[in-house]
């Protein structure tokens, strides 16, 4: 085998975590291949965060355009032509694909190889008959779409969020099959658009792994801009039916609320979109061979994200962990120093912040108010403050919103969830302090600018600070008042 073929660190899959992954080993001087079987940026640039972000954008003009009444000006009725909506959103995605761009990654060093790879050992790779041998290996293949086995849906046709960008219209109706973050993201998208929509989700509410309190919130606000919901509904059945699709289902476990039979409910669309989790992509990479050991087909990863070979490293959605874009750069930099270093370090998941951008954005970091109480008990308390009372989203007509932060013995954050405009942001305020170990009283004192979306948080933290106000520190505050009216002017 020619020198060149024999690598430091060997990433395969050219996502986020690979990228990142090549991109820092090769700043540090190693000798990086990167393997990617499509194109570079994954699938959070052509098929995710970037086009369906692009999406929402163009989704929340046309809807201002309806809403502007509320402002001041004449409400119009956009003019929506699908096409226009989805070329704009490619010319967004063109805009940032160079950040990506196979020679960028040339110029840094990285080996860049197109095609797939499969290992023929666990320390020798096979691309298009070229074999690449590496000391360390980083495994970042990602995830896609899983498509639930519904009777009659391969038949009749669907699309997944990995062709809703690259159609050349929008459809009048759509059925959305999950009610999780990419269901209700694309669900709110489509409806601003002028589509017709009807999300259908398997459990009893939509984003099941939010703040309940705030998700109903949310919820309210899809079925005031005219959503159709079904939760605890399966899809039983779709059926095309001329250039149209007949979607049933029926009550999850076949029964309604009362445990009787639940009648099934039929409607038609024009398109069906499956949103029903992911699926790792693993197939044809030789994981046997390597002696890689996976569970229902992703990649298991130790605390230092090393496979059942120490040598080889997994990273991003391939390890069935938090999928998401962020996570996969943070395990990537995790990976760059124990896969090249000798002192490793412990993967920290202890502070991992999440949004969904619907409109408003709901955001979260740590745990739920339920969840706490679970592993802290009694000493759990959590403080709520409503976005409609506060000055900026009141000048900005966004009435819908809460903030609510959970806490522990001492003050100490537990958990903070965003129901705002621009919660993604705000929620950082929450990470870093839990990151560092700030208490919410502090956050109480620290001074934000007015008037801002942020002050949310603020104002959560002085209903903390009141909370605490009984007991002997009651007593000193009625204590220190009387001294002060004894005092001379």
């Amino acid at each position: 085998m020619a020198r060149d073929d024999i690598f430091d660190i060997v990433a395969i899959g050219g996502g986020t975590a690979g990228l990142v992954t090549a991109a820092g080993s090769a700043g540090l001087g190693a000798r990086v291949a990167l393997i990617e079987r499509d194109r570079l940026g994954g699938d959070c640039l052509w098929t995710g965060c970037v086009p369906s972000k692009a999406l929402i954008s163009s989704a929340r003009v046309a809807h201002h355009f309806r809403d502007a009444a509320a402002h001041g000006l004449r409400a119009v009725q956009p003019e929506i032509e699908g096409a226009d909506v989805l070329a704009s959103v490619r010319d967004v995605r063109a805009e940032i694909e160079p950040h990506d761009d196979p020679e960028r990654f040339r110029a840094m060093g990285v080996d860049v190889v197109e095609g797939s790879a499969r290992f023929i050992s666990p320390h020798e790779v096979e691309v298009n008959g070229r074999r690449l041998r590496g000391r360390r290996f980083v495994i970042a293949t990602g995830s896609r779409a899983a498509v639930p086995p519904i009777p009659g849906l391969e038949e009749a046709g669907y699309f997944t969020h990995a062709e809703a960008f690259d159609r050349d219209t929008i459809p009048g109706s759509l059925a959305v099959v999950g009610g999780g973050p990419i269901g209700v993201e694309l669900a709110q998208a489509f409806r601003r658009l002028g589509v017709d929509v009807t999300v259908v989700e398997l459990l009893d509410r939509l984003m099941v792994r939010e703040e309940p309190e705030l998700a109903e919130l949310l919820t309210n606000r899809l079925l005031d801009e005219g959503i159709r919901i079904r939760t605890g509904r399966i899809v039983t059945r779709v059926e095309r039916v001329g250039e149209r699709r007949r979607v049933t289902i029926a009550a999850a476990g076949g029964a309604s609320g009362n445990g009787a039979a639940a009648a099934p409910e039929t409607f038609e669309v024009d398109e069906v979109l499956v949103a029903a989790g992911r699926a790792p992509n693993t197939e044809g990479l030789g994981l046997d061979e390597a002696g890689v050991a996976t569970s229902k087909g992703w990649v298991t990863v130790d605390a230092k994200l090393r496979t059942s070979r120490r040598h080889i490293f997994a990273a991003g959605d391939v390890t069935g962990g938090l999928l998401f874009t962020h996570v996969a750069d943070h395990e990537a930099r995790t990976v760059v120093q124990n896969a090249l270093f000798p002192v490793r370090a412990n993967i920290d998941y202890g502070v991992i912040p999440w949004c969904t951008y619907t409109d408003p954005e709901l955001a979260h970091v740590g745990l739920t108010e339920a969840e706490a109480r679970d592993r802290h008990g009694s000493a759990v308390s959590a403080h709520v403050y409503d976005i409609g009372n506060l000055d900026r989203a009141i000048v900005e007509r966004a009435a819908v919103g809460r903030v609510k932060i959970v806490v522990g013995k001492g003050g100490s954050i537990l958990g903070g969830h965003i129901l705002a405009p621009g919660a993604g942001t705000m929620i950082a305020e929450i990470a870093l302090a839990m990151k560092a170990g700030v208490k919410l009283g502090t956050l109480a004192s620290l001074v934000h600018p007015y008037p801002t979306m942020s002050e949310g948080v603020k104002r959560t933290a002085d209903a903390y600070r009141r909370s605490t106000l009984s007991g002997w520190r009651k007593a000193a505050v009625d204590l220190a008042l009387r001294v002060g009216r004894s005092m001379p002017a």
